[in-house]
């Protein structure tokens, strides 16, 4: 049975990825950033305040948050899977198919749209061009995303200029594009959970546009999904739109940056789904 500790699991990723643990064929160590609060210790979950000999026995530890004490893994052996929305950059990002590769000590989380964009060629046929736009939540964010917009949101309300030290830009109530990334433009959106990305597509030169079955984590559905279906659901939610004799479509994909491009790839790669 695999040995894994959440450091972390207090926070909204952490009480997720618990969750989704607990029920497979592993042994799960709840543990917060530090010590515990009143709230963290009397809370639903119960949580241990992280020490160096918790996890001695530990195959892989998980981080939903840093731990406050900087040396808390310095003196341990297993694997590390970093899940932070701010995770060390220079680690090598998960793999995007597969289990853990033998010979890796630590992985970083993979962003959600770099998996999305990943699946395209097993979605769609025999598209050449691809541009579109992203609309971007603040759940990639976990806590801080969520906490900022909800504060900024009772600001304005209450007639005030929001703050926005949290978030680092104004976000409620506002609709924010930034510049675009070559054919891709983000749209930063107020909402909590739910991201949607629509791309057009262009059909290669003497071929029409054609869905393909579903892979694994992706359902078809009839119409464009909305981003509260998507904050529901652990799977990435398509619909396909296509254009005269299938030379041009828009293909509107929608998933949760947490339940479907954290939790579902950490599954796959402990070998647990």
């Amino acid at each position: 049975m695999l040995k894994l500790a959440v450091i972390g699991a207090q926070t909204l990723l952490g009480r997720e990825l618990v969750g989704a643990l607990e029920p497979q064929d592993c042994s799960v160590l709840p543990l917060s950033t530090g010590a515990l609060t009143v709230a963290e210790e009397e809370g639903d979950l119960v949580v241990f305040a992280p020490t160096p000999e918790l996890l001695e026995e530990i195959e892989i530890v998980i981080l939903a948050d840093a731990p406050k004490d900087p040396a808390m893994l310095d003196g341990f052996t297993g694997r590390i899977l970093d899940l932070r929305h701010d995770s060390n950059p220079k680690l090598e990002p998960m793999p995007l198919v597969g289990e853990w590769v033998e010979g890796h000590t630590a992985y970083r989380a993979r962003p959600a749209l770099e998996q999305v964009l990943g699946l395209l060629p097993h979605l769609v046929s025999d598209f050449s061009d691809v541009a579109g736009t992203h609309l971007r939540s603040v759940g990639h964010m976990g806590d801080q995303g969520l906490d900022g917009l909800m504060q900024q949101s009772v600001d304005m309300l209450q007639g005030n200029d929001p703050d926005t030290g949290t978030l680092g830009y104004r976000a409620a109530f506002e609709v924010i594009p930034q510049a675009a990334r070559g054919n891709l433009v983000e749209v930063k959106v107020p909402v909590f959970h739910g991201e949607i990305l629509i791309l057009h597509l262009r059909a290669a030169e003497g071929a029409s546009l054609k869905a393909l079955e579903a892979p694994l984590g992706v359902k078809w559905i009839e119409h464009p999904p909305s981003s509260r279906e998507v904050a529901v659901t652990a799977e990435l939610l398509a619909h396909l739109s296509l254009g005269s004799e299938g030379r041009t479509g828009v293909l509107t994909l929608g998933f949760d940056p947490i339940l479907w491009g954290i939790l579902r790839p950490t599954l796959r790669i402990l070998g647990l789904a």
